[in-house]
């Protein structure tokens, strides 16, 4: 068995975090797909707000085509 890895918790946790202003304990109860998915909306909706940002890599972006 693997594990997700920590620091990617994190970093997922408080993406959405600072958007949405979710707790620890929301976030944290939320699966490792719900989490990657509110990320990537949070960035779509950054970059269709921010075209500018649109060439910029983020997190959530990995397996996605």
């Amino acid at each position: 068995m693997s594990l997700y890895p920590e620091e990617e918790i994190y970093r997922e946790s408080a993406f959405v975090a600072y958007y949405l202003h979710w707790s620890k304990e929301e976030i944290l109860g939320m699966s490792h797909r719900d989490r990657r998915a509110w990320g990537a909306q949070i960035s779509d909706i950054n970059r269709q707000r921010n075209p500018s940002q649109k060439k910029q890599r983020n997190i959530f972006e990995l397996g996605r085509t």
